[in-house]
């Protein structure tokens, strides 16, 4: 109570506390004796003194008689009016006696006591969980009631708690009020700024037990312990096809659906996933970012380096079940199956002509397109096939 001042005559016989004012005394002893004689005219709640009737009948009108200089902040009555401003001064008047913790108001440092002592005096009817303050405990309970009180003025999405609302209000807004100390990235929200610190700091407190590797985010542990599992909790309603990770499940959705929502801006054509479009891109830029160690051969795409290593280390690591010829590259594979089966996948829209593979199909389309992209660097002849120039250069040598 924080008009309790000195100590002069009046005092409280019952707890023997002091006030500065006889007429302070006379509200403080109608707390003890339960005299409440003011009564609010709009919802009967009854008052021990004039003074808190004042105060409450401004829930009613809505009055806020105290107004912050620094911010502009309104409050209906003193006691909040002084509590906000310390959070401009940054007054702590409570200290802790365990362990030193200041706070700006009494009631919190009431609650952080019980962290020390573990009274937890709330509890939820429905599992008992006990908590150490009563907005804890209402938050609990709507994990159970489903109850979603604060919504979004935008897009109607509702929250159980307003912290959350908070939160979501920025991805309107586009406010980012946390800014990383080393590169001033922004972020919405403060655990994505801390995850995004451990970029820098290389931070990785999230270990396998299994295999020892680490991570940076907790999320990407889970994931990973699905390698060794072999979990695959996300499946296609349509097709059944079980995935480790929703992302993936995403993608493999498109499939169904059509959707290639990664359009190159160059020539237009579409893809399911976004690293698709960025290995697509390299054909407009001629980008080679993956080398042969070897050999020295640039390549636009990491699976095309792999497939190249095995022209030098000689593995054919997918077999033919019919005949057990070996490949170097599953596509090569599944083109020499279509010998056994017969099958003709790709057919020409001019002519009808089928081709096992698509790279016959685009050598008999240039029999109608007249292309003949390549050119004799002697005497400028020009052939639709690689193996016609090769032919032809021996005339040369």
């Amino acid at each position: 109570m924080e008009t309790i001042i000195e100590e002069i005559n009046d005092s409280c016989e019952v707890p023997e506390l002091t006030f500065s004012e006889n007429y302070i005394l006379q509200a403080h002893m109608k707390t003890d004796t339960g005299n409440k004689p003011y009564s609010c005219y709009v919802c009967g709640l009854a008052c021990a003194a004039k003074s808190i009737l004042k105060i409450h009948m401004r829930t009613h009108t809505g009055e806020k008689a105290y107004s912050c200089e620094v911010c502009g902040s309104a409050f209906s009555n003193n006691s909040d009016f002084k509590k906000h401003k310390r959070i401009h001064t940054g007054e702590k008047p409570y200290s802790c006696e365990v362990c030193g913790s200041a706070f700006s108001n009494s009631s919190n440092m009431k609650k952080h006591m019980r962290t020390h002592t573990g009274e937890k005096p709330h509890s939820c009817e429905v599992c008992g969980s006990g908590f150490y303050d009563t907005s804890d405990m209402k938050k609990h309970v709507r994990t159970h009631t489903g109850e979603k009180p604060y919504s979004c003025v935008v897009c109607s999405s509702a929250f159980s708690l307003k912290f959350d609302l908070r939160k979501h209000m920025r991805v309107h807004t586009g406010e980012k009020p946390y800014s990383c100390e080393i590169c001033k990235s922004r972020f919405a929200n403060y655990s994505n700024m801390k995850k995004h610190t451990r970029i820098h700091s290389g931070d990785k407190p999230y270990s396998c037990d299994i295999c020892g590797s680490s991570f940076s985010q907790n999320f990407n542990l889970q994931r990973h312990l699905r390698k060794h599992s072999g979990e695959k909790p996300y499946v296609c309603e349509i097709c059944g096809v079980s995935f480790s990770q929703n992302c993936i499940l995403n993608t493999h959705m498109r499939t169904h659906t059509g959707e290639k929502p990664f359009s190159c801006e160059k020539c237009g054509l579409a893809f399911l996933q976004k690293s698709i479009l960025k290995t697509h891109m390299r054909t407009h830029t001629g980008e080679k970012p993956f080398s042969c160690d070897i050999c020295g051969l640039a390549v636009s795409h990491n699976s095309s380096l792999q497939s190249h290593m095995r022209t030098h280390s000689g593995v054919k690591p997918y077999s033919c079940e019919v005949c057990g010829s070996a490949f170097p590259e599953k596509t090569t594979l599944q083109a020499h199956v279509r010998t056994h089966t017969g099958e003709k996948p790709y057919a020409c829209d001019i002519c009808g002509s089928a081709f096992s593979n698509g790279s016959n199909m685009k050598k008999h389309m240039r029999t109608h397109t007249g292309e003949k992209p390549y050119c004799c660097e002697v005497c400028g002849a020009g052939f639709s096939i690689c193996s016609n120039i090769k032919r032809h250069m021996k005339k040369h040598s």
